[in-house]
This record gives structure tokens, sequence and C-alpha cells, in this order.
């Protein structure tokens, strides 16, 4: 039995989800200048980014990546798709909880933890951390 045929709209709106995704990650990496790293270097000491796209969201880039693989997804609507979006989700959620935020809490202190308890992880407002106290693990 073949699959249902989507409407033309999901194709279409895939193909613009996607590029919008996907500038908006070469944005979100510009807008970190030279604080940009593909990873994390614990020895190294890069300025907090809380400006532009950061000011509304404090991992832009990765919200940007799961937006260009849901336009994907859209695009090419298949399990494939799907589970490469929610494996994709999976890996920036553990990558910014365990690696990212504890390091960055270590390097800025306060002025992380400020920044953390007012914008989004992912998105405006969702994922605020609740005020912490710098000897504590954050949630």
């Amino acid at each position: 039995m073949a699959a249902p045929r989507l409407p033309q709209v999901f194709p279409w709106a895939g193909a613009v989800v996607t590029v919008v995704g996907f500038l908006g990650v070469l944005a979100a990496q510009a807008g970190m200048g030279a604080s940009w790293r593909g990873g994390v270097d614990a020895t190294e000491r890069t300025e907090l980014v809380a400006t532009g796209a950061f000011a509304v969201v404090r991992n832009p880039i990765f919200a940007a990546m799961l937006t260009t693989l849901a336009g994907l997804t859209l695009l090419v609507p298949t399990a494939v798709t799907a589970a490469a979006w929610l494996c994709l989700l999976v890996a920036v959620e553990l990558q910014v909880r365990l690696v990212e935020e504890p390091y960055l809490l270590s390097t800025h202190r306060q002025a992380y933890a400020s920044y953390a308890a007012h914008v989004g992880r992912f998105m405006p407002g969702l994922g605020r951390l609740r005020r912490i106290s710098l000897g504590e693990q954050i949630s």
C-alpha cells in the first residue's frame, strides 16, 4: 500500500523553512564573531555573546539547525527524515545541557547565570534557567 500523498504546500513550505533555517545558522554563527567555536575547549575563554539573535535565544545556531532539518522533513517527509530531526534534537539537548551550559556557567559565572535566567534555550522564553547559586548544577 502506497503512502498517502501530502498536499503540494508541504514541499514548498519545507523548501522555504530549510532555506530560512540555513540562513539562520549562518547569521547566528556570524553573530558570534570571534567567540565562534566548533565545540568547547575548557582551557579557552571567549566572550559571552548576548546580543543579536543571542538576545532572543541562547542557542540560535542549534535552533536554526533544528529549523533547517524540520524544513527538510517537510520537503522529504519520511520516517528517516523525522528520525533524523529527533536524533538532532536529542544530540543538541545533550550537548547544550551537559557540555555548553556547565562550561559557560563556570567561565562566565554570574553573567551567564543572569543571562540564562532571562533568555530561553532554543525558543524565546522557554528553557530559561532558574536563578542558581554558583555551587549548584544547572537544570
